[in-house]
């Protein structure tokens, strides 16, 4: 697996769950003017839309995080890393239940999941990225050090990322496969553009264009022993293709050609998450070993630090955020925390980022991937104690 892996997952992840909660905020939003009179917990202003917007890049984007996210490191099992994204997601006034918050970080993964099948070459998994990037910082045009923020975090990915060899990029994007193998969640969206089966799994095409710098399919060559033509054969390829206009801008700011990555939500469609039947059957043959696991414990500290970064300032009245709904009514909501397989469920997680092996065991006992005879407790107050609520931690 590659240790390179960890940021752009979570930015291209990150980006997908921006795209979701600003649609679903401009589809809540009233006029301003008749906010002053609506009561209703679901309803927002165009105003409070960018506030959400703006605490989460700020928090996604923190320096000390982007710090700990850049060091080489393997991934994070998927409760992990879900944990995660729970914090981020709460890091403004928006509060999301339990459904809505399953419904996001399907709709993540699952996009994020295509995009990454669909790249025509491991290295455009980098231009994915940049697209991601390039709509954060449209979300944030208007804030001037938040754009900072994002510009300094685009900078690190360019160094780090664009001189790596096509070797290291196809054992990132495989890296990226094992992550994602086992989920196989239906999306209308991918539903209704043919791009996915009634089991969750996704249909790749056989036309397009061809990864730049390579030749179309179809003509077989024959050299002799000098290295000359000597003969050529052509054959019947089974598909359309054609080739690529120009290469993708690897830098800060260019065309990127690809259009993977970029906002699928930008027109008004409706979105919903299925659990296909056949996925339904095969999770309980998927889940993850309840034996403990040795490095559980490291993945742990290494969460704790990384989550240690994430300065979240609370609403000083926690009771006032406004919740956002991700379905189209309550009633769905709720049958949707009720239909969904427990597999797929998550339990609400506190995560405390000390060095305290008492406070790592219970957390990794917790999450059951860890077990051993726990250590003396720590004291009250003593030094370390920064507790970081998963908020939500499905």
């Amino acid at each position: 697996m590659s240790m390179r892996t960890l940021p752009l997952l979570f930015i291209n992840l990150g980006g997908e769950m921006l795209y979701i909660l600003d649609q679903r905020l401009r589809a809540q939003n009233i006029p301003a003017d008749k906010a002053k009179k609506a009561l209703h917990v679901a309803d927002w202003t165009d105003g409070d839309r960018k506030r959400v917007m703006n605490d989460i890049i700020t928090t996604m984007f923190n320096k000390k995080f982007m710090e700990e996210l850049f060091k080489p490191q393997e991934l994070y099992s998927k409760k992990a890393l879900r944990t995660v994204f729970d914090r981020l997601a709460h890091a403004s006034i928006m509060r999301l239940n339990q459904a809505s918050m399953d419904k996001l970080y399907d709709l993540m993964t699952m996009a994020f999941k295509y995009q990454v099948l669909l790249c025509p070459r491991p290295k455009d998994i980098l231009l994915v990225s940049f697209n991601h990037m390039d709509a954060i910082k449209e979300f944030i045009r208007d804030s001037p050090s938040i754009l900072n923020q994002v510009d300094e975090t685009f900078r690190q990915l360019i160094e780090m990322y664009s001189c790596l060899p096509a070797g290291e990029f196809q054992l990132v994007r495989q890296t990226l496969l094992i992550f994602f193998q086992d989920m196989h969640i239906r999306v209308s969206i991918f539903l209704k553009d043919k791009v996915q089966n009634s089991n969750g799994r996704f249909v790749l095409p056989t036309s397009g264009p061809v990864p730049w710098g390579t030749e179309l399919p179809g003509l077989i060559r024959i050299f002799n022993g000098s290295g000359e033509e000597v003969k050529s054969l052509e054959f019947p390829s089974g598909g359309n293709y054609t080739s690529p206009l120009r290469e993708g801008s690897f830098d800060l700011y260019g065309e990127r050609v690809i259009k993977l990555g970029t906002n699928m939500y930008s027109v008004s469609r409706p979105v919903e998450t299925h659990m296909s039947g056949t996925s339904k059957s095969s999770v309980s043959h998927t889940k993850e070993n309840a034996a403990p696991n040795p490095l559980a414990k490291e993945e742990l500290n290494l969460l704790a630090r990384l989550m240690g970064g994430l300065e979240v300032k609370k609403p000083a009245n926690t009771d006032g955020g406004f919740r956002v709904n991700l379905f189209t009514t309550d009633e769905e909501e709720e049958e949707a925390l009720i239909s969904r397989p427990p597999e797929l469920s998550y339990q609400v997680i506190n995560i405390q980022a000390t060095k305290d092996q008492h406070a790592n065991a219970e957390l990794a006992r917790i999450m059951g991937e860890f077990t051993e005879e726990p250590g003396p407790a720590q004291s009250p107050g003593s030094k370390g104690d920064n507790l970081l609520a998963m908020m939500d931690g499905l």
